[in-house]
C-alpha cells in the first residue's frame, strides 16, 4: 500500500508539473524583452520585468482592469441570480407548457451565441447603449446553461417535502428559496458563478463589437494596445496576460472545494 500511495503521489506529481508549466512559463516570459522570447525556451526570469510593467501601466491598464471586474462581476451576479430562479421554477413547480419552455433552453445551448451577434448589436444601438458597459454587462445574463444546471441540481437535492414544510409554517416562496434552498445549493451556486466568471472575464467578441472608444475596453481587448507603430510588444502581452488571471485563479483557489462538490453532484443527480 505505501508503494502504491507513492507511485500515486509521484503520477499526481508529474501531472501536476506539466499543467502547471505553461503557467509558470507565461510568468517567466513576461519578464523578458520581446526579441528574447524568440531565442529558446526561457525557465528562469529575465531582467525586464519592470520595463513590461511600465508599458502596460501607460496604457491605462488599471482602467481596464476595473472595466474587466465591474462587467465580470455585474454579469456573474445577475445570471446566477436568473439562472437560480429559473432552474428552481423549472425543478419545484408545475406549470402549463413547462416542458416546452425547458425544452427551449436545452435547445439553446446548440445554437453558436455568434448567430444572435448581429441581433444584438442592432438592438444596443437602438437602445443607445452602445460604447458603454451595459452591452457586455446584460450580454448571456440568461445563459441556457446556467439554468439546466440549477434546475438539475435543485431537482436532485432539494425535497418537496422541505418545501412543503415551509410553507405550512407561512413562509412565502421568495423567502423559500432564499431561506432554504439557496443554503443546500451553495457548491452549485459557487460552481455556476466561478464558470459565469471565467466566461465574462474572458469574452472578447462582445465587447470587440459593441465598444469602439477606449475608455470602455476590457482587458482582452486592451492587449492589443500593447504594440509600437512598427511592431508587437508580445512581451507586454504576456505580463498583461499573467496579471489578468489574478482574479480567476484567487476565486478558483478559494471556491475549488465548492467547485468540485457542485461539479460531482451536478453529474449524477437528476
Amino acid at each position: 500500500m505505501r508503494v502504491k500511495r507513492i507511485l500515486l503521489y509521484a503520477v499526481v506529481g508529474l501531472i501536476s508539473v506539466f499543467a502547471l508549466l505553461p503557467f509558470y512559463e507565461m510568468l517567466i516570459m513576461g519578464t523578458y524583452y520581446t526579441d528574447q522570447l524568440y531565442t529558446g525556451i526561457k525557465l528562469l526570469p529575465g531582467d525586464y520585468l519592470m520595463e513590461n510593467l511600465k508599458n502596460i501601466l501607460k496604457h491605462d491598464f488599471f482602467l481596464f482592469y476595473r472595466n474587466s471586474l465591474v462587467v465580470a462581476c455585474s454579469n456573474t451576479l445577475i445570471g446566477v441570480t436568473i439562472s437560480t430562479v429559473a432552474g428552481y421554477a423549472f425543478a419545484k413547480y408545475e406549470f402549463k407548457g413547462k416542458e416546452i419552455l425547458f425544452f427551449l433552453v436545452i435547445s439553446a445551448l446548440a445554437i453558436p451565441p455568434q448567430l444572435g451577434l448581429v441581433g444584438f448589436v442592432i438592438e444596443m444601438r437602438s437602445l443607445g447603449w452602445s460604447n458603454s458597459l451595459l452591452p457586455m454587462i446584460i450580454s448571456g445574463v440568461a445563459n441556457p446553461f446556467g439554468v439546466f444546471w440549477m434546475r438539475q441540481y435543485i431537482e436532485g437535492s432539494v425535497p418537496g417535502e422541505m418545501l412543503e414544510s415551509g410553507r405550512i409554517d407561512g413562509c412565502g416562496e421568495w423567502m423559500i428559496l432564499v431561506r432554504l434552498v439557496v443554503p443546500i445549493i451553495k457548491p452549485a451556486l459557487i460552481t455556476i458563478f466561478l464558470i459565469l466568471f471565467l466566461w465574462s472575464w474572458n469574452s472578447y467578441m462582445v465587447p470587440l463589437v459593441v465598444v469602439t472608444n477606449q475608455k470602455y475596453y476590457t482587458i482582452p481587448l486592451s492587449i492589443s494596445l500593447l504594440s509600437t507603430e512598427f511592431k508587437n510588444d508580445d512581451a507586454a502581452r504576456i505580463l498583461c496576460l499573467s496579471l489578468s488571471t489574478i482574479p480567476v485563479v484567487g476565486m478558483f483557489c478559494f471556491g475549488s472545494k465548492h467547485l468540485i462538490q457542485g461539479l460531482t453532484a451536478g453529474s449524477v443527480k437528476g
